[in-house]
């Protein structure tokens, strides 16, 4: 496999050091933005059912062939891009509910590593799945891409796609805050995130709200599929394996099972993931992303946001 290509955003980077800095943060924050909303569906999950759903990443996946399939046969407007948005949408989270329910609720009273194994597998089964596909298969494809328009501000650029990737995770983002602290649905998550079987006596459907969160994660997970062929206008059955686990990385860092933390996470790490790019080479970004992950678990294992725990053996 090659090198991965720096952020594709249509314009170079200038050769001022301070305009190099602020050029390559805006590029971290949008990539950041990216793995907050995939990590969003990795601590959310684990924070319900203490579960690490490894398949998380290939559903990044199917959004994105979802994505491609729409502009690929009605174009790349505004218009076709809100469809191609809520068609992969809709579609994984219909993929997320059956295999939460297929895959994972049968062995939701069984050990935690028999549940991980299925998730791996789950993984594997998506991804060899889409390489198999006719409609699918093995290549690569080029993502359809808008026009690219950069705005000028003093010595550097930014591009209209990466002011639509910040501005779309953020939205995103508000959206989920606001379910999970304001609404009905998000008491409920959070009561079966606190005491599973305390929260089904008090007459909560448990396997409803599980169902819920696997179909809210998979939302998300669409939507940064969709942002992450943007910035990455290369698509393939195996796409979603980098993100995904740099996603995890995001979500351990800012603390597994919390939401702010998942987002600060996925920020941090797309700033920094840049930052050695722009100043140290692209051959050590993926390096720096993991040396993160064996930092803060040596540091501080719960992470930035994540409390302590007791977990009885």
């Amino acid at each position: 496999m090659g090198e991965k290509p720096n952020l594709r955003f249509g314009f170079s980077l200038p050769i001022k050091m301070s305009g190099t800095f602020f050029q390559q943060l805006i590029n971290g924050v949008s990539l950041g933005s990216i793995y907050a909303l995939i990590a969003l569906g990795y601590t959310m999950v684990y924070g319900i059912v203490k579960l690490i759903n490894f398949a998380h990443g290939d559903v990044l996946m199917v959004g994105a062939y979802a994505g491609y399939f729409v502009l690929t046969r009605l174009g790349v407007s505004p218009p076709t891009l809100v469809f191609a948005f809520l068609f992969s949408m809709i579609l994984c989270a219909l993929l997320g509910m059956g295999v939460e329910r297929f895959a994972y609720r049968p062995l939701r009273n069984s050990p935690r590593l028999n549940s991980l194994i299925t998730a791996i597998a789950v993984s594997l089964i998506l991804q060899n799945g889409a390489r198999v596909l006719p409609f699918i298969g093995p290549n690569p494809r080029q993502f359809p891409q808008p026009a690219v328009a950069n705005i000028s501000l003093g010595s550097f650029l930014v591009s209209n796609i990466q002011i639509t990737v910040i501005a779309l995770s953020a939205f995103l983002m508000l959206i989920l805050s606001f379910l999970i602290n304001y609404t009905k649905r998000g008491k409920a998550m959070r009561a079966v995130s606190f005491d599973l079987q305390a929260a089904s006596l008090m007459g909560i459907s448990v396997d409803g709200v599980i169902s819920f969160t696997f179909a809210l994660g998979s939302i998300l997970a669409a939507a940064g599929g969709m942002l992450y062929a943007f910035a990455y206008p290369q698509i393939s059955p195996t796409m979603g394996t980098m993100p995904g686990l740099k996603a995890f990385v995001a979500a351990v860092f800012g603390g597994i099972g919390s939401v702010p933390g998942a987002m600060l996470g996925g920020v941090i790490l797309g700033v920094a993931e840049t930052l050695t790019k722009g100043y140290i080479s692209s051959q050590y970004a993926d390096a720096i992303s993991f040396s993160i992950l064996i930092i803060i678990l040596l540091v501080k294992p719960s992470g930035l946001l994540g409390g302590k725990t007791r977990i009885k053996v």
